[in-house]
């Protein structure tokens, strides 16, 4: 069996319905989401975001809000002053530029404040099933670990490799199983080595 293969085949076992964490009801909502996910957990964002979302439930909504009422509701976060400023700023743009919704092309996702290709990325998949690879801290750690990406490699390379690595129709799902993977058992400190079916292809057990 391919390597390729074999790792699909092993983690469709271990995470059959992986999915996106982030709690959301509509595209506008994943996008935020997403944005406010930056360098913290997908758990303390979901901590958050009802109440964002029930007082702010749209674009239109949230590029009239105020930035203090926005940094009260999200500071728990961290990094909430900035990250206020862009989705108020995103939300603007969303109403000027695309009729309030969430556009459906990477170039005018990533013309978004705060929104770069791995973002963009996770809302294409997630909101549109555009084929993607969105590479964050964990599928970066899983994809080294499995010897796919080289310890050096940059996320841009990491994703370019992936795509070239696994079938396009594949890239969605796998997506989220790395995800899954990484966090709850291929974890950065004190993996759950055990019983990982990864263990004669893993670097980090070389």
């Amino acid at each position: 069996m391919k390597k390729a293969d074999f790792i699909i085949t092993e983690l469709d076992k271990l995470f059959p319905d992986a999915h996106c964490e982030l709690v959301h009801q509509s595209n506008f909502e994943l996008l935020i989401a997403v944005v406010l996910s930056a360098q913290t957990t997908d758990e303390r964002v979901n901590s958050v975001t009802p109440v964002l979302f029930r007082k702010y439930s749209d674009a239109r909504k949230l590029s009239k809000a105020k930035l203090s009422d926005v940094e009260k509701i999200i500071k728990p976060i961290g990094l909430y002053h900035n990250k206020a400023i862009n989705i108020i700023k995103i939300a603007e743009k969303l109403v000027s530029d695309f009729d309030g919704d969430v556009p459906e092309k990477r170039e005018e996702l990533e013309s978004l404040p705060g929104v770069g290709r791995k973002s963009a990325n996770v809302v294409l998949n997630n909101c549109f099933e555009v084929p993607t690879f969105a590479v964050d801290t964990h599928v970066s750690r899983v994809s080294k670990r499995l010897g796919i990406a080289d310890e050096e490699d940059e996320v841009n390379e990491i994703e370019r490799k992936l795509m070239r690595f696994f079938p396009e129709d594949k890239w969605g799902k796998l997506h989220h199983q790395f995800i899954f993977f990484g966090r709850y058992k291929c974890k950065a400190k004190n993996p759950d080595c055990s019983d990982c079916p990864f263990k004669k292809i893993c670097t980090y057990l070389a």
